[in-house]
């Protein structure tokens, strides 16, 4: 995105990306990440519940069966051990 578009966008997040300075566009960086991890989690959350194996989930984040059931099988041990999910 050009400097002089995204000046003229009315979203806040893409004005502050486009900041030159650095503390603003690395807090819009970090947000960013705050946001995927958590739409990851709803998103891997919800195929798990329709039966998605680990591996079909790797597939499409593209990484590695083990890298996305080290990362978010915490919230099936906490069910099967009667907690939600957030007391792991």
């Amino acid at each position: 995105m050009h400097t002089d578009e995204s000046v003229n966008n009315p979203d806040p997040m893409v004005r502050s990306a486009a900041s030159a300075d650095p503390a603003t566009g690395l807090s819009v960086v970090r947000a960013l990440r705050t946001l995927a991890d958590r739409l990851e989690d709803v998103h891997v959350a919800s195929a798990r519940s329709q039966g998605w194996s680990w591996q079909a989930i790797a597939d499409v984040l593209q990484i590695s069966r083990q890298a996305v059931h080290q990362k978010h099988s915490y919230r099936e041990v906490a069910e099967a051990a009667g907690k939600d999910g957030n007391d792991v």
